[in-house]
């Protein structure tokens, strides 16, 4: 069960509180986003913008300093109990999920060494499966170059490149979404010893069923408390 944007139903996204509330519920994996502050600081924001999360402020991510992204208030968008939430650094989140949960790292920028800088010294290289489309095979490389240890997971496009995904790189983990995900493609993954985690698209129990049935291994998820449900009991 991989949380999108931490457990983010009634709690700011890409926040501690829900990375917080995605190690309560037991969710194998928390998906993050990554961004680069103008000072070189790396956060979690999904957008590359703050436009959709601040009230009455807009601009680029890049465009400001750690200590001005401090400062944006992420929570009162989403209610009066979520006021001064704050925008968290990646240092934050590893120290929170650090023996507790896994990381889905979304790269939404090409930060490989600034990010193994901060990675290697806590220790989590086996924790974090990084998120990079097959067509990026420059940054797999460059990733699988500067840790060995480290865990791409990149997003071979349809079923039928997963053969020349695995001779290139080799990986233990491959990312897909509900347009390209059927039985083919799990067995053709698995065959090749890597496992396939998948982006709901509707999110329904019947979808979940379809996924299972197929044998997939993960699915990121906006309703991880939802899914957890399905998986012990079935509804």
């Amino acid at each position: 069960v991989i949380a999108h944007r931490g457990v983010h139903i009634g709690i700011p996204e890409n926040s501690m509180p829900a990375f917080q509330k995605a190690i309560d519920l037991g969710c194998d994996f928390i998906e993050i986003d990554t961004q680069m502050s103008k000072d070189g600081r790396i956060v979690s924001v999904h957008d590359s913008t703050i436009d959709k999360y601040v009230v009455g402020k807009t601009g680029r991510i890049k465009d400001f300093t750690l200590a001005e992204l401090k400062q944006l208030d992420i929570g009162e968008k989403t209610g009066p109990n979520w006021k001064n939430t704050r925008i968290p650094t990646i240092e934050e989140i590893l120290q929170l999920c650090r023996g507790q949960i896994g990381i889905y790292l979304d790269l939404k920028e090409p930060l490989v060494p600034e990010l193994l800088e901060i990675i290697n010294k806590y220790d989590m290289q086996r924790d974090i499966v990084w998120y990079i489309p097959a067509s990026h095979i420059d940054v797999i490389k460059q990733l699988k170059a500067l840790c060995y240890k480290c865990v791409p997971m990149p997003n071979p496009g349809e079923g039928s490149n997963i053969t020349k995904v695995v001779k290139q790189i080799h990986p233990r983990v491959l990312a897909t979404d509900m347009g390209n995900l059927n039985s083919d493609f799990v067995k053709t993954a698995h065959s090749n010893n890597s496992k396939v985690f998948v982006d709901e698209k509707k999110g329904t129990i019947k979808e979940w069923e379809q996924i299972i049935e197929w044998g997939t291994d993960g699915i990121q998820t906006d309703n991880p408390e939802a899914l957890i449900d399905f998986l012990k009991n079935g509804k």
